[in-house]
């Protein structure tokens, strides 16, 4: 790589980027200067960002150029130093805006650091700023009112999924090289599925929501979206661990994620979705895209068995807990969307909240028997390919409903679980626009994906693929 090449250092893996830094090939200044130049010249065109902390990241590149001046052995540097990084605006930074995709809250600063942020800071970062997400992370879109909606760099007309919309298309765009996401049913996995690159939905507990809770019931956590499953697993790494009066967590790994990159694996039984009732098979392209997966995963000698799997009894519950959701967020209504203030509708008595919270713990329980026979599950991310901006706005909101519920499909179900869950990217639709397959691993088994996620990787080098318009 030609470090004149500033496209090339743009679309470089955040793992390149700290090993350059260290190096002593490229400062943090020059490289958080080229981000933020990217971002001013191009992010009028896809606004994945609500907010730019171009005077602190400068700033703290500077500060962090200066340090490396004076040390003599880099080897001791956090291990993401100098690399710039984006945080999803449902996330607290002390000193920046967060506005949760609200329009009447886009001045609103935090006072604190989650507990994640803390760790990314820890680890060397620096924060580029807070990027797009759909109002209150509800829709699996990134157009909340009052805000430009964020679009996929791939096809400007279409979306690049929500709620980490804004986090994913940074990335694609070659704005960061990661960026921090959510995922309480599907948040991270689908539009980085629309954006063509790796996004990680770890297992419940792994990392901290510290210092609030999620109040979705073990549905949501963090996670990250990256052009690499490198750099997803070495975030892993760094953001895992039990932080005090965390409700559930998972003890750390006795070996690193990263290192679970360079493992191989012994011949697995993976199971393949044909089918999720109610809605039935994916369209065409993705139900293509898994089967080409599971035809690469046979290859390298697993075993691969196919999966039909019924989820009628999941959704009505899944819908009370979401909507309760934005009943505990405390935003006002009248501040809130007509999709949102619907949703809010929906939420129920406490009753019913928590009857859907016990249907859903079922509902795992069936699920993750499954498992017992099998390895992973390969699934498609969405049912069928990314929407249009917009191509759901003058639909009611039960009709937006059920349009959702029938798209993201695939994803909640391993929010009720808890399971860890990987989307790779896995071809284009006839719009250019990309496609993603989930691998789907086992309770607590972050490693058995990373590495099998890694070898398909190896015989595809999707990281390698650029949207046109921003090379």
């Amino acid at each position: 790589m030609s470090l004149n090449n500033t496209s090339d250092l743009a679309f470089t893996s955040a793992l390149t980027q700290a090993k350059l830094i260290k190096e002593r090939q490229v400062t943090p200044l020059e490289l958080t200067e080229m981000y933020l130049d990217r971002i001013a010249k191009y992010d009028s065109q896809v606004g994945s960002f609500n907010y730019v902390a171009r005077e602190s990241a400068i700033a703290e590149a500077k500060s962090k150029s200066a340090q490396l001046e004076q040390t003599l052995d880099t080897s001791h540097l956090p291990p993401f130093f100098g690399v710039p990084i984006a945080i999803k605006d449902l996330k607290s930074v002390a000193g920046m805006p967060i506005s949760y995709g609200i329009s009447t809250l886009k001045e609103q600063i935090a006072t604190y650091d989650e507990g994640v942020v803390s760790k990314i800071k820890q680890a060397g970062f620096i924060i580029l700023g807070k990027t797009a997400t759909s109002q209150l992370g509800s829709f699996p879109y990134t157009e909340p009112e009052g805000f430009a909606p964020t679009r996929n760099p791939w096809n400007l007309d279409y979306t690049p999924g929500g709620s980490s919309g804004g986090s994913s298309a940074a990335v694609a765009a070659g704005f960061c090289a990661i960026a921090l996401g959510g995922d309480a049913g599907g948040s991270i996995r689908g539009p980085a599925a629309c954006c063509g690159l790796v996004g990680i939905k770890p297992s419940r507990g792994r990392i901290s929501f510290a210092p609030v809770g999620d109040r979705l019931s073990g549905l949501g956590t963090h996670g990250i979206v990256t052009r690499t499953v490198a750099d997803a697993a070495a975030f892993l790494d760094l953001a895992t661990g039990y932080i005090t009066g965390d409700p559930y967590w998972l003890e750390p790994p006795e070996i690193s994620f990263l290192s679970h990159t360079q493992q191989s694996l012994p011949a697995l039984k993976v199971g393949y979705v044909t089918s999720l009732l109610p809605v039935g098979e994916p369209a065409p392209e993705c139900q293509q895209a898994v089967t080409q997966i599971v035809q690469r995963l046979e290859a390298m000698g697993h075993t691969a068995v196919p999966q039909a799997i019924d989820l009628t009894s999941l959704i009505e519950p899944f819908k009370i807990v979401w909507s309760s959701a934005v009943a505990g967020s405390g935003i006002p209504a009248e501040v809130l969307s007509p999709m949102n203030q619907w949703v809010l509708s929906q939420s129920g008595t406490a009753g019913e909240y928590s009857q859907a919270v016990t249907q859903m713990q079922l509902f795992a329980r069936q699920l993750v028997s499954l498992f017992t026979q099998m390895d992973v599950l390969v699934a498609p991310t969405y049912m069928h390919p990314a929407i249009k901006i917009g191509e759901w706005q003058n639909l009611s909101p039960e009709a937006t409903f059920h349009k959702i519920a029938n798209w993201i499909l695939p994803c909640p179900p391993f929010n009720v679980t808890g399971q860890p869950v990987i989307n790779i990217p896995a071809g284009f639709d006839a719009n250019g626009v990309p496609l993603g397959v989930q691998l789907i691993g086992q309770p607590n088994a972050e490693a058995t994906i990373i590495t099998l996620a890694t070898q398909l990787e190896q015989t595809r080098l999707w990281s390698q693929l650029r949207p046109d318009n921003f090379t």
